[in-house]
């Protein structure tokens, strides 16, 4: 197993920014706003001379209700699971009463505890750390992380305190599944429901969840990685600039995922929001599990009235596996495993390329294409380009002409008939080249003597008549 190090603190005194440093990526959103983040967000130490998991955490502010105390239960359960606790601080403000109470909690852990104090370029190093002797968590460690300064120091410092672990092979991180929707859907309730304990912050508010949460686990002996996105609204409504980063953010787990789990409002129907969204995870190409949730508190009139309108506006996710369910109650969540795992193998699934060709023929027998100044459009044999979404690659004469009706239903009919439910199939058509494509032909001089004859004996016709 490898180490956690868990990030601790006050709201932003610069954990984030200390978390992108050390993992060297920008998966943790960073601002100049506190109370960012609220979920716990894991991520693989790059800096320092062995492996780790870092622990980003939102802050610490001793509030006791609303979506604060949440995330305080989000801090506390990574403090249980750390190894070694880094407990930043904010050279600018100096130590404070939050400070103050927060080290006396930590002090009560009995977990290792290196106080950090951030934002420490342009100071003194000594003048930076002493007000925060007081704390009497031995000496402070001074960092700048937004420009690296005395991150990797500080980073091997708490490392030679831990034990030595062996580096390991590259992660398993199984089939990828993002879960995705509008804001306040029950996307968080929908996770935590799925991993059977708290391990998102889930509230009655919309906006709650903000950045990506990648969470890895094992369910019947096969590994999966849960992502929670933040909910995705109408441009018109977005006004504030962390939350266009998340939906940034939401969009690329889109594309970083395998399944999609795009949750659905049973009470609230299918809005304009719900088909943008899902326009963008068939363009993305991702197998895809339709969630409707909040299921159990319909009467059998809405329930009719609520498939009907999926099938109304969502008439282009016909290949997706449509299912039901109460995230709060956990009604119908357990049954989505199946869905996922038959989704996911559509849309890795090998095809021979006999049985594609033969598949074609039969295609083409049956609705042959449309001509194309007067000429028909050939269609030779097909064969598999891709997976994850299944590509099907078409080969003959003047493809680049075939309308789309006519791939539309290429694509139902080879979707029915390989049983690829789960996923989007994309076709691409690739014509042979023509070699005299753009040649003019050059005539022989006997050949121009020919056509020079000819003219006269033309022209002497057209006098005599």
């Amino acid at each position: 197993m490898l180490p956690v190090i868990a990030l601790v603190g006050r709201p932003n005194v610069g954990k984030s920014t200390l978390f992108n440093r050390l993992t060297r990526s920008r998966d943790a959103l960073v601002a100049d706003q506190p109370g960012l983040t609220r979920d716990r967000k894991y991520g693989t130490g790059k800096m320092g001379d062995s492996p780790y998991v870092i622990v980003d955490t939102g802050g610490i502010s001793g509030d006791e209700g609303g979506v604060e105390f949440l995330m305080e239960q989000q801090v506390r359960q990574a403090i249980g699971e750390a190894d070694h606790i880094l407990f930043l601080l904010d050279a600018r403000e100096g130590c404070t009463g939050g400070d103050e109470m927060i080290a006396a909690e930590l002090r009560r852990t009995g977990t290792p505890i290196t106080p950090v104090v951030n934002k420490s370029e342009g100071l003194e190093v000594e003048m930076a750390a002493a007000d925060f002797f007081s704390l009497g968590l031995g000496e402070p460690s001074a960092i700048a992380a937004v420009h690296g300064q005395g991150v990797n120091t500080l980073i091997n410092q708490v490392l030679d305190t831990l034990p030595p672990v062996e580096t390991p092979d590259e992660e398993n991180k199984g089939t990828q599944i993002a879960v995705v929707g509008r804001p306040n859907v029950g996307k968080s309730t929908l996770v935590n429901r799925l991993l059977g304990e708290e391990r998102v912050v889930a509230f009655d508010q919309p906006g709650t969840t903000r950045d990506s949460i990648f969470i890895p686990f094992i369910h019947d002996e096969r590994p999966y990685t849960l992502i929670d996105t933040a909910g995705v609204r109408r441009r018109a409504r977005i006004h504030e600039a962390i939350e266009k980063f998340s939906i940034v953010k939401t969009l690329q787990a889109i594309e970083q995922a395998n399944v999609v789990l795009m949750v659905l409002d049973a009470h609230q129907g299918v809005g304009e929001q719900d088909a943008t969204l899902a326009g963008h995870v068939l363009e993305s190409g991702r197998a895809l599990v339709l969630v409707v949730n909040k299921w159990d508190g319909l009467t059998p009139d809405q329930r009719v009235q609520m498939k009907e309108e999926i099938g109304r506006k969502l008439p282009f996710l016909s290949f997706a596996r449509l299912h039901f369910v109460s995230a709060l109650h956990g009604s119908g969540v357990g049954d989505l495993y199946q869905l996922v795992d038959q989704a996911y193998e559509n849309a890795m699934r090998d095809m021979a390329t006999p049985e594609l060709t033969r598949l074609l023929e039969l295609l083409v027998q049956e609705h042959q294409p449309p001509s194309v100044h007067g000429r028909r459009i050939k269609m030779r044999y097909a064969h598999q380009g891709g997976k994850n979404p299944p590509i099907i690659v078409i080969h003959g004469n003047q493809t680049q002409h075939v309308p789309n009706p006519y791939k539309r239903y290429l694509v139902g009919r080879f979707r029915e008939a390989m049983k690829l439910i789960g996923t989007p199939i994309r076709i691409e058509f690739r014509s042979g080249e023509n070699p005299y494509e753009g040649k003019k032909n050059k005539l022989t001089n006997r050949q121009i003597q020919k056509r020079q004859r000819l003219k006269r004996h033309v022209k002497r016709q057209d006098r005599k008549k």
